[in-house]
């Protein structure tokens, strides 16, 4: 007879093995809800201090081959969250439990908004890809700061992004207004910050990604930044739609402006070779595509800033990662760190160990 003996990567296995069950139910219901349902399961699991080291234990990869220090900030590994998943900073307690090595939460505005009407998230099953058009809905700069204050009281290590951005209401001469409020409100909370101009979900902010609109921003940020004791790195999200021409005006002004990183990229606009009928893609309407679909053309983006500022300007790199393949691809592409997102709903709670043991491996 063959006897088993139980193990501290017992419940990783299982995940592996059950997630994609649990994730075909999952999937029966819009994915809005689902997303709020899991995740409340999840931090209601890890207010139990035995079963969160369980869930910590299970689903972190420590190896100091991943540590790495980008733009002055120790990273124990290399594999984030992308913005969007946790925009009210509800969840980092739980997020930290999975293994991540750093979590972007945002998109944060001054005032809180309620984004755009539902539904405004849908799945591509077929292309391993979702269609978001949520808005920049979260609960404005304060009552995330507050938040982000609490928490600071313990003693999480976890590294922690804020990806900023402009109310639906502010119009573009203005952004610059809201950029800075929030870098403000958050400085004392959070080990970086991205500026979000990329999104294609609030009207006319991809407008902003032209030379002389970031000029504004990054030039009020920056001196608001230098003037502090210790000021914090500022990156740039951009989108994966970016002629060359336009992506070479990136990388002047990353030098330019003295930007500490890129994050690249958002989601697409673009509906090119997706498996998903064309009758569906219609009824869904507008939004950023993330997933599969984008991989390739993150890749190239990442590829090319990287060549053009000669690895001097790091590079978070965001879409298409599922596997530890997928990131490797980045990081062989040029980037220092990258980030998950829609690889997460689809892979599961197991991504970030996947990923970070075939890093080591490879």
């Amino acid at each position: 007879m063959v006897r088993f003996r139980w193990s501290p990567n017992a419940p990783y296995l299982r995940s592996i093995m059950i997630y994609p069950l649990i994730r075909q139910l999952l999937f029966c219901f819009p994915p809005e809800d689902v997303h709020y349902f899991s995740m409340d399961i999840l931090r209601s699991a890890c207010s139990l201090a035995p079963v969160k080291k369980l869930i910590s234990n299970s689903f972190s990869y420590n190896n100091p081959v991943l540590q790495k220090e980008v733009f002055g900030l120790r990273f124990t590994n290399p594999v984030g969250l992308g913005a969007g998943f946790d925009k009210n900073a509800v969840y980092l307690n739980e997020l930290e439990a999975l293994g991540f090595g750093f979590v972007e939460i945002g998109t944060v505005t001054p005032l809180p908004q309620p984004g755009n009407d539902k539904p405004r998230l849908f799945r591509l099953s077929a292309d391993k890809a979702l269609i978001n058009r949520m808005g920049f809905n979260n609960n404005g700069v304060k009552a995330v700061a507050a938040r982000l204050a609490v928490r600071k009281k313990g003693n999480s290590q976890l590294i922690v992004g804020g990806n900023i951005g402009k109310n639906k209401i502010t119009p573009n001469e203005d952004a610059w207004k809201d950029y800075s409020i929030c870098f403000e409100e958050l400085f004392d909370y959070v080990d970086y910050f991205v500026v979000n101009v990329s999104s294609p979900n609030t009207p006319g902010l991809r407008a902003l990604q032209d030379k002389d609109s970031l000029k504004q921003i990054f030039s009020v940020l920056q001196n608001s930044n230098q003037r502090k004791s210790k000021p914090k790195p500022i990156l740039l999200k951009i989108a994966p739609d970016l002629t060359q021409e336009q992506l070479d005006d990136i990388i002047s002004l990353s030098f330019e402006v003295n930007l500490d990183g890129l994050v690249a990229t958002n989601t697409t606009i673009s509906r090119e070779g997706l498996a998903t009928p064309e009758q569906s893609i219609t009824t869904i309407g507008a939004g950023g595509l993330s997933g599969k679909p984008v991989r390739a053309r993150s890749t190239e983006v990442v590829r090319y800033l990287s060549g053009g500022t000669e690895g001097k300007i790091p590079i978070i790199a965001s879409g298409g990662i599922f596997t530890g393949t997928d990131a490797a691809e980045k990081i062989n592409a040029g980037a220092s760190l990258v980030q998950v997102w829609t690889g997460f709903i689809y892979e599961g709670p197991s991504i970030v160990k996947n990923i970070c043991k075939h890093l080591v491996q490879a």
